[in-house]
């Protein structure tokens, strides 16, 4: 997989890439600064670009503006975000701007090579990863949720953080067959569209649950 790293610190910079290659990826582009990414992004159409959201020179969520004017230039682009903190606002923008090929994870996430290496290869498959600490934080807010059963209540943390059926099945040590049942009666409680799509999927839920 072709790599391109976002990432003013030096020393998870330099992290990332040994990670990444030592995995067997290529990394074909390294920039330090929000300005930088779009031109690095253009000249090598990484297959993913793993971004910080707050760069140089403001700090503030210059990676993020990055990725997303990215992303309009060259569509359904694969981004992996990562971020010191929780910043719900930061997700959910950056959701808002496609149904596929989108991560977000907290850069604590990193440390767990296995998560982390799951999220980018979800990520660069066209599909969404989300940090568990995001799903929590948004599932908090449990007015909608309150028809759901606390099994439902698992499944549904699951699907947010981009889970196929199989491994939420393996994850709570029930069928697949019993995680089809949960996920339809999860989305005739919240009236949301069944769809097969994993993505699609998380998105209607974050959707409903940010509404």
């Amino acid at each position: 997989m072709r790599i391109m790293i976002a990432e003013d610190n030096f020393l998870l910079r330099e992290g990332l890439v040994l990670l990444l290659e030592d995995i067997g990826h290529e990394i074909v582009a390294v920039v330090g600064s929000g300005p930088d990414i779009v031109p690095a992004v253009l000249e090598h159409r990484p297959d993913v670009a793993v971004l910080d959201v707050r760069l140089p020179p403001g700090f503030r969520d210059e990676g993020l503006r990055a990725a997303i004017e990215a992303r309009k230039l060259i569509p359904d682009l694969p981004l992996l975000v990562l971020s010191q903190y929780v910043e719900e606002s930061y997700a959910a923008e950056l959701l808002g701007q496609g149904a596929s090929g989108i991560g977000y994870l907290l850069k604590d996430r990193v440390g767990h090579i296995e998560e982390f290496q799951d999220a980018l290869e979800r990520v660069a498959a066209g599909g969404t990863a989300l940090d568990p600490e995001v799903v929590s934080q948004l599932m908090s807010r449990r007015d909608p949720l309150d028809a759901l059963s606390p099994r439902e209540l698992e499944v549904l943390g699951l699907m947010a953080q981009g889970l196929d059926n199989p491994t939420i099945a393996t994850t709570l040590f029930i069928t697949e067959r019993s995680v089809s049942k949960h996920i339809g009666s999860i989305l005739a409680k919240l009236n949301l569209p069944p769809s097969d799509s994993g993505h699609r999927r998380v998105l209607a839920v974050l959707a409903y649950l940010n509404a």
